[in-house]
């Protein structure tokens, strides 16, 4: 899923992401809250009509950007108490809040509001904050079954329970227990090495039912996601595409490439050879390494339309080699020759 944190896929329209053959896209509950506000998005025809993207919209929690983001926070059961990272005002935000300020938003899938503890944690802290995240999701899916069915989103459950494998696997029964739609792991990503970020996938996923959606939040890389695709999983949102590409860094197959280096001062090729998004079927890297050291906002845009066209398209091969049943070769040529090139470049 691209990222639309503040409602929008960063330097790129909705009508580029639709022939990117983007899906669905992920907005951001917190940063949406503090600024316009889903009141007002809600009266100006909900998140949709308000951005102009006319497929599934996600929009996480909020939960995450409280604990990373906001200053000065007291954790109760009722919920958070915080002050805003804009101005300072103070806020507060429950399960129920959350949970009614997506539905104002006009999200296809909400997720449950969940506690992010820090990495690292001591075990007793991890469970508490678990146990907290469960009592949420009871009170978020209790929410939920209240609201009218033809209003009704789709609702997630989030795995927690930091880097305990014993911890993840609770987290993923409690939750199949409550029920829900689709099933996230959340708390990855997080400061982690990727080995333990690996681990809490596979102590999730065993006990995460085969007939629902798998979500791992905040990831990754494109190896990672190959790896977590074997690993289950089915669906990722992730800022790099659109953050890298604002540095100049693309993606391909051969590993990423800094666009601003002095070697592509005179390169007539594309970004990556046989890619068919627009940037590499129209600029040489001559050029686009040209606006970015001029600062050029179309440069960054361009960059951003192929690392994105990456994502998705690996992503559908991903789903291709898994459909012919070659996905365990397929695996192990892309991360092999990603992370090769990588580790010369």
């Amino acid at each position: 899923m691209p990222v639309g944190t503040q409602g929008t896929v960063k330097a790129v329209s909705p009508r580029e992401l639709h022939e990117l053959g983007a899906q669905i896209i992920l907005g951001n509950t917190y940063h949406l809250h503090v600024r316009p506000g889903e009141k007002l998005i809600s009266r100006l025809g909900g998140l949709h009509r308000f951005n102009g993207w006319d497929r599934p919209i996600l929009t996480d929690s909020g939960g995450f950007q409280v604990f990373s983001l906001a200053r000065l926070r007291k954790i109760t059961e009722d919920g958070v108490h915080f002050q805003n990272h804009l101005d300072g005002t103070p806020t507060f935000i429950g399960p129920e809040q959350s949970m009614e300020i997506q539905r104002d938003l006009g999200s296809d899938i909400v997720m449950t509001f969940d506690e992010c503890p820090p990495y690292p944690c001591e075990e007793a802290v991890a469970s508490t904050s678990l146990d907290l995240t469960l009592r949420w999701a009871v009170r978020c899916k209790e929410w939920w079954a209240s609201q009218p069915d033809e209003s009704k989103p789709l609702l997630f459950g989030i795995v927690q329970g930091s880097s305990y494998p014993e911890l993840r696997a609770k987290s993923a029964q409690e939750l199949v227990k409550i029920g829900f739609d689709g099933y996230a792991v959340g708390g990855v990503s997080v400061g982690e090495p990727e080995p333990e970020m690996m681990a809490a996938i596979e102590n999730a996923e065993p006990h995460l039912p085969q007939d629902r959606a798998r979500y791992a939040m905040g990831l990754g890389t494109p190896p990672q996601m190959v790896e977590m695709v074997a690993r289950g999983i089915d669906m990722f949102d992730c800022v790099l595409p659109t953050r890298l590409a604002r540095n100049g860094t693309a993606f391909t197959a051969a590993g990423t490439m800094a666009l601003k280096n002095a070697g592509y001062a005179e390169d007539p090729g594309p970004i990556e050879e046989g890619c068919t998004c627009y940037a590499c079927a129209n600029f040489t890297r001559a050029y686009i390494r040209h606006l970015i050291k001029a600062e050029e906002i179309l440069g960054l845009r361009l960059v951003s339309l192929h690392n994105l066209h990456f994502y998705l398209n690996l992503m559908r091969t991903a789903r291709r080699a898994i459909i012919e049943g070659n996905f365990a070769e397929f695996r192990r040529a892309f991360v092999a020759g990603y992370k090769k090139n990588e580790a010369n470049a």
